[in-house]
């Protein structure tokens, strides 16, 4: 059932990546799976989650102010990933959150997060402020399939975004592009796989 929750990959790189924890009974696989849908929600927790050194990720509202509590459609998620900034974002990478979807089907559940590069928030302009193109997205999902529960990312459509405006972004964008596509930063998106399913 999770399939039609992650856009269809038609240009770019994509990742897929999970890691699971199983239960020895039913009742604590549905326990444990309310947990890991709380740590996925909570957006700013995330680098808590991960404690190796990782992007750190903040949850914005629409006037790029912080904000607490579980992550909305809508809401702006602001990283800031180690080495330089993007100029456009402030300093910062930009996504926002398209949707999240909760479903259950017979013995199975699943909660999924969807984001896409984004725009900051403050700009009267939309030029997006993130090291992908616009095209690419992030699927974070926790499911429980029986006594067992994920935790899944998906990246789809990943290109760097070297069509930015100022040349600093669009050095930084490919550079950083480019490792995220030849594994870079997979052990980030591994160490938060892994936290959300840390028993």
């Amino acid at each position: 059932m999770d399939s039609i929750l992650i856009p269809k990959q038609r240009v770019g790189s994509k990742l897929d990546l999970s890691s699971e924890k199983s239960f020895n009974t039913l009742l604590e696989a549905q326990m444990f799976f309310e947990l890991a849908k709380q740590r996925l929600m909570n957006v700013n927790q995330w680098d808590e989650i991960c404690k190796a050194p990782s992007s750190i990720f903040r949850l914005m509202n629409s006037k790029g102010q912080e904000i607490a509590g579980m992550v909305k459609e809508g809401d702006f998620i602001r990283i800031n990933i180690p080495g330089p900034g993007s100029k456009v974002g402030d300093g910062y990478d930009w996504v926002r959150v398209e949707t999240i979807t909760a479903q259950q089907i017979a013995d199975e559940e699943i909660l999924s997060i969807s984001v896409r590069p984004s725009h900051h928030p403050l700009k009267s302009f939309n030029e997006i402020a993130h090291f992908f193109k616009a095209e690419a997205t992030s699927t974070f999902q926790v499911k429980r399939k029986g006594n067992v529960v994920y935790a899944e990312i998906h990246g789809r459509n990943e290109m760097p975004n070297n069509t930015a405006s100022n040349i600093f972004d669009k050095v930084r964008n490919t550079l950083i592009g480019w490792f995220a596509k030849i594994g870079f930063s997979y052990p980030q998106w591994k160490c938060l796989a892994e936290g959300l399913v840390k028993h």
